[in-house]
């Protein structure tokens, strides 16, 4: 079907109305589930007896979980579909976040947050793949822009919620912190049944389509997969060994290692200024409300000019130097400033970041791929609160700390530029329809 025969802007948007809401609350749900730690630790740490060195590697051993059941669950989802499969993640981590509540000491802390992290395994890369089956390459940056505003907003109202929670300490004889992972667990479990009941798993199965929206969208994304896969080809082991996947996988690395090694700790930094609970979750709030403007600016501009390498240095770029000036400034209210200049990179960089696999990855390789940068920068969820914590025991403060962060993203900063080159898109060359802007862009 010619594009001309039915209005694709159209189109697309009827498709963003029904599917993003969806899928955006699930990542907020998803986010407060994996942060809220952060606040929990507060209370818990002193009430189990968990020093900094356990509750960093407590904290850490989430993602080696995650890691280990990345890539499995993400060619089951490209097997059974995602609707079943990511209903089926949302459930299990809402019962074993719940189940955070009954821990009773380091040991038991470390074993939860590792099974914690086997159940959310695969929903982070398989809502990504579920949205190469609903928009054509052209859109992606701006709709996984909208995706991930989920972050920061989710740390932005799950920083006053939860420390709003750690007040109930003593209802129904259990602690605040016990409440806290009760209260933000259970409504993963209902969202799955709702992500299980509302969402298809591709346009053609989209009844609230037209059928000539149906078809040309199917027809258009099934286009675009054949001239990569023309190309690439579509196994998993082969996109393995593709040095631009790797690289991917490094820059991610280092993003998500800045990301949560400043989440996990941030309220810890802030509390170090002198300020009440409350005060410490409004404050942490400030860097992930400038975060969301973030990933707004820079998924529009590099849509608006198909531009992934520049938009993507400049977003790594912004993270390290904010980073570093953070730790510069340490100890002062003016962090906080800086940290909101680091948040806005932290989370730019994922809008153009994520639309560069799919440019030589489709089927079981994008499948795999996407997983497997996912798997390997999620290693970055537990180097990251991991050194952190190490530093902070080591050095008595949190400033090496954040040199450490942000060094990590300048190195993946200089990466980009030297991957994301003109050879990076030669797979965007020979697809039809590519346009020279788009091939500049990557």
């Amino acid at each position: 079907m010619e594009m001309t025969e039915i209005n694709q802007g159209a189109t697309i948007k009827k498709v963003f109305i029904r599917l993003m809401p969806v899928l955006f609350i699930s990542y907020i749900l998803a986010y407060i589930d994996r942060i809220n730690i952060g606040f929990a630790a507060l209370k818990m740490n002193p009430d189990l007896g968990i020093s900094s060195y356990i509750y960093g590697f407590g904290a850490d051993v989430f993602f080696f979980g995650y890691f280990i059941f990345e890539i499995p669950s993400n060619l089951m989802l490209e097997k059974v579909g995602a609707r079943r499969w990511i209903a089926r993640i949302m459930i299990s981590w809402g019962v074993l976040s719940a189940g955070m509540a009954f821990v009773q000491d380091p040991t038991s802390f470390i074993v939860a947050r590792f099974f914690l992290g086997v159940a959310e395994a695969g929903f982070f890369p398989g809502v990504i793949l579920y949205l190469t089956y609903w928009f054509p390459q052209q859109y992606r940056a701006r709709i996984i822009a909208a995706f991930m505003v989920a972050i920061p907003v989710s740390l932005a109202l799950g920083a006053p919620l939860s420390t709003a929670v750690l007040q109930m300490d003593g209802i129904a004889g259990l602690k605040g912190w016990q409440w806290l992972f009760i209260i933000e667990g259970v409504p993963a479990i209902l969202f799955g049944l709702v992500f299980l009941a509302v969402m298809p798993d591709r346009p053609r199965d989209a009844k609230w389509l037209g059928t000539e929206e149906r078809a040309w969208l199917q027809e258009t994304i099934e286009r675009e997969h054949k001239a990569v896969a023309a190309v690439h080809g579509t196994k998993a082991l082969q996109a393995f060994a593709d040095p631009r996947l790797l690289a991917l996988a490094f820059i991610y690395f280092a993003n998500t290692t800045a990301n949560l090694g400043l989440a996990f700790f941030l309220p810890q930094i802030l509390k170090k200024l002198g300020l009440s609970d409350m005060q410490t979750g409004l404050l942490t709030a400030i860097p992930y409300i400038f975060g969301t403007v973030g990933i707004i600016i820079f998924g529009y501009v590099s849509d608006k000019y198909k531009e992934r390498r520049y938009t993507l240095f400049a977003a790594l770029a912004l993270t390290g130097f904010g980073l570093v000036g953070s730790g510069l400034l340490t100890g002062s209210f003016l962090a906080v400033a800086v940290m909101a200049l680091a948040a806005i990179g932290i989370y730019g960089t994922k809008a153009p970041f994520w639309p560069l696999p799919s440019m030589f990855l489709t089927g079981s390789a994008a499948a795999g791929g996407i997983a497997l940068i996912n798997s390997i920068g999620n290693l970055g969820g537990f180097v990251g609160p991991y050194m952190v914590g190490w530093i902070r025991e080591t050095t008595h403060s949190y400033q090496s700390g954040l040199y450490f962060l942000g060094l990590l993203a300048l190195i993946a900063a200089a990466l980009t530029l030297l991957v994301v080159n003109a050879r990076f898109t030669q797979a965007r060359r020979t697809a039809p329809g590519a346009s020279p802007a788009g091939i500049r862009g990557a």
